[in-house]
């Protein structure tokens, strides 16, 4: 029986500077697919709905960067080093060629590793994020969202007002929250105070002619919520105008947390494209 996001045991790589955890679901695969987590987000944050879909089509890697969760070290302050250590755990594993699915600020680390090419990566599929320069309400939104007192945070900052929205957000919640052993644990200010200064400096450096953007020659998929109020959708309209090979898609009443919103419709694009 194939492991899934709430059964799979969490298992662990050491690399330069941390021992970071991992969970392998779905089968044995030739296609390999990374997942990198959002803000705060740890792997039980991700949505089973989407990662066990998914991995019946590929091996998914879900995994705990520096610091976050049940990884050691502590969480860099800077999109590259982030990356650094999604790279090094691809390396250590030595998974050969990769497809990456990242997420927010996931989305960020799938765009600096695409743009390097220090591993090898096949197709990437970005949701929610932003380029290098783009637009960013963080602070601004997940502030209001406390202050919302909504069940669960992730109410108010990933779905929109409708009731549709909520009603699909609320689904979401309690699917997290299936996996009842060995969650990982959340470590607060530690991870949340540089990982906010990262995302903040990420969209604030200058990028002149989104040259970033230009560089990367990986076929990409951009999924964004119409109404994704942290990375406003005109950030995935500059990533698909200056990717040489981008596709993307809009998902109508819509926020942040888009892929989680419409699973099955996710799912079905993400397989389609990496099938392509």
């Amino acid at each position: 029986m194939n492991a899934t996001l709430e059964t799979a045991t969490t298992e662990y790589i050491d690399v330069p500077g941390a021992r970071l955890a991992y969970r392998r679901i779905g089968h044995r695969s030739e296609r390999k697919l990374v997942l990198l987590q959002h803000f705060t987000g740890t792997m039980d944050a991700w949505d089973p709905a989407v990662v066990n879909a998914l991995g019946e089509v590929s091996e998914v890697f879900v995994l705990d960067n520096a610091g976050v969760g049940a990884s050691s070290g502590t969480t860099p302050g800077n999109i590259e080093e982030m990356a650094d250590y999604a790279e090094a755990f691809i390396a250590g594993l030595d998974l050969g060629e990769v497809d990456l699915l990242g997420f927010s600020l996931g989305g960020f680390l799938a765009q600096v590793m695409a743009a390097r090419r220090r591993v090898a990566i096949g197709r990437m599929v970005i949701a929610g994020s932003a380029p290098m320069g783009g637009e960013e309400h963080l602070l601004e939104v997940v502030g209001a969202a406390f202050e919302k007192k909504a069940p669960d945070v992730r109410l108010p900052l990933f779905f929109t007002p409708s009731d549709k929205s909520q009603a699909a957000g609320q689904a979401f919640v309690e699917r997290t929250l299936a996996r009842t052993a060995n969650r990982d644990p959340d470590h607060g200010n530690s991870v949340s105070d540089p990982q906010a200064k990262a995302i903040i400096e990420w969209c604030a450096r200058p990028d002149p002619d989104h040259q970033s953007l230009k560089a990367i020659n990986t076929a990409t998929l951009i999924v964004h919520g119409s109404d994704d109020t942290m990375f406003p959708s005109d950030n995935a309209y500059v990533m698909f105008k200056n990717m040489p090979d981008a596709t993307l898609i809009l998902y109508p009443d819509s926020g942040h947390g888009a892929l989680f919103q419409q699973p099955e419709t996710f799912v079905a694009h993400v397989r389609t494209f990496l099938e392509l």
